[in-house]
């Protein structure tokens, strides 16, 4: 790390904090119940991306205005998440995500009162105020309560429910929308989430680790601008921001594109199309052995290359192409946000409750971007202008990537790579 980084780090170790109890392997009971905090945290961050084409038909409105009732979303969790990191550094972990999970579903309910897309889109941005309870302090948790040996394994469990959720979140919106209209497709979400929160509370283990910092405002806050004084942190924020916009942009246009003729999906069918979520979903837990072994910068690399190559494959007017191509973007960036997560815990090994707050604030501004932009270039150019877009946002994420990760001179690289874990 650079000498700016170095220095903040040594006066986060000047902070006293309490003694934790010895890390352990997370037990399949613990691992259950981060599956489920993730799920909750998706379920209904995305869940109207197969109800736009319709939402543009029922409020007479544009693509780039519906798009507005995913990047709002987006947008609230980005200006909420840092707050979240430093109360969390206070206050402690499960006391925060269960009570936000309960929380969650009060917003989501009054969004089926909505009378117009305005209201919609205001209900939708409290979603995503309360959404960085869930997720970014899920992450920390992760990453603090167990051993080494089961953090890469375990947050890839965490993004495989953030998978999942993501899926269930989308399929219940769409199917519901084609039998009982828009607005039960809120009911239905907001009763999922209730019984997500049951679930979590039951799971998840009560914390172990005891991270609490100083109580002093001033304290607290210093963590930010140290954190946003690190040069490999902020990379790390960068590229997770490139992350969501890529997939937000392709889940989120691919819908226009397949309900216009000659596809003419509805909703429900839509809905169906995340359902090559779930291959990510099989397949993040293996690459979390893979970043465990290979370190998230190669891992990074290669899950990139593989995205890439299944966003082209969505050009092609066959279905059937374009779902294989869905499924191996998705997956190549689940597979990227394992990655980009994981190393958080190197770059930032103090105050990560504050520095998770961070990532996720720049995470979700590349969100809220990638459902707003390519709307203003659809009407140029169709889906071949959003896959423009979305390849050079991941190009340039590549490329930053690999140079900024690399290991500092003399630096043992089979270190970083266990640092990962």
């Amino acid at each position: 790390m650079s000498t700016v980084s170095s220095t903040a780090n040594s006066q986060f170790n000047s902070v006293p904090t309490e003694k934790a109890e010895p890390r352990q392997t997370p037990s399949i009971k613990a691992m259950i119940g981060v599956c489920v905090a993730g799920a909750c945290a998706f379920l209904n961050l995305y869940a109207t991306q197969p109800l736009l084409p319709f939402l543009v038909q029922y409020f007479h409105t544009s693509k780039a205005n519906a798009s507005m009732t995913v990047s709002a979303t987006a947008l609230a969790v980005a200006f909420s998440a840092p707050l979240i990191g430093t109360v969390a550094d206070r206050i402690g972990r499960k006391r925060i995500v269960v009570p936000a999970i309960f929380l969650l579903s009060v917003p989501t309910i009054v969004a089926a009162l909505s009378s117009n897309l305005v209201e919609l889109t205001i209900c939708r941005f409290f979603q995503g105020f309360i959404l960085p309870a869930v997720f970014a302090i899920s992450m920390v948790y992760v990453t603090e309560e167990w051993d080494e040996s089961g953090v890469g394994s375990a947050m890839a469990t965490y993004i495989s429910g953030n998978v999942i959720g993501g899926f269930i979140g989308r399929y219940i919106a769409g199917i519901t929308a084609d039998s009982f209209g828009w607005r039960w497709s809120f009911v239905a979400l907001a009763v999922c989430t209730v019984l997500g929160g049951v679930l979590a509370w039951w799971l998840l283990p009560p914390s172990r680790v005891n991270n609490r910092t100083s109580t002093e405002p001033g304290t607290i806050w210093s963590a930010i601008p140290f954190h946003l004084t690190n040069p490999k942190l902020l990379v790390t924020f960068g590229v997770g921001s490139m992350v969501l916009f890529s997939i937000v942009a392709a889940f989120t246009y691919i819908n226009y594109r397949l309900a216009a003729a000659p596809y003419n999906f509805s909703p429900g069918a839509l809905s169906t199309l995340f359902s090559v979520y779930l291959v990510g979903a099989f397949i993040t837990p293996f690459a979390g052995k893979l970043i465990d072994k290979l370190g998230f910068r190669i891992a990074y690399a290669m899950a990139i290359s593989t995205s890439l190559l299944g966003l082209l494959l969505t050009l092609s007017p066959s279905i059937p192409v374009v779902v294989a191509g869905l499924t191996i973007f998705s997956t190549g960036i689940f597979v990227c946000q394992s990655s980009t997560t994981s190393s958080l815990r190197v770059f930032a090994p103090t105050r990560r409750s504050t520095a998770a707050g961070l990532y996720v604030c720049f995470y979700y501004l590349g969100g809220s971007l990638g459902g707003y932009l390519p709307g203003l270039f659809w009407d140029a150019g169709g889906w071949n202008y959003c896959v423009a877009i979305i390849a050079a946002a991941q190009i340039l994420a590549l490329v930053v990537a690999w140079f900024f990760w690399k290991p500092a001179r003399g630096m043992d690289c089979r270190l970083l790579n266990r640092s990962a874990m």
